[in-house]
């Protein structure tokens, strides 16, 4: 069976908002955290996504840096967009 992540949360980490350059972190619903960067202008875009370290990768289970997240950029961007997750980050 293929992996397949599910955003549950997302939480605004940090910002330039003169720049539009956006840090979010990304909860999963299989215990994964992600760390996504966006850049806002001209239309959100996200520019980079790692996983952070405190779980092994659900893809290829390494317990150490990988990549496999960067494989799911359009399965977690189609997620952001339905669910309007960066704008309910930063309005809290």
């Amino acid at each position: 069976m293929s992996y397949r992540p599910i955003i549950s949360n997302v939480e605004e980490a940090s910002n330039n908002e003169k720049d539009g350059l956006y840090e979010f972190i990304f909860y999963l619903a299989d215990g994964t955290e992600c760390r996504t960067f966006y850049d806002r202008y001209p239309a959100w875009k996200m520019t980079n996504i790692t996983r952070l370290q405190k779980t092994p990768c659900p893809v290829c289970r390494k317990d150490f840096i990988c990549r496999c997240m960067e494989g799911f950029r359009g399965t977690l961007q189609q997620q952001i967009d339905e669910n309007q997750w960066l704008e309910k980050a930063i309005a809290k």
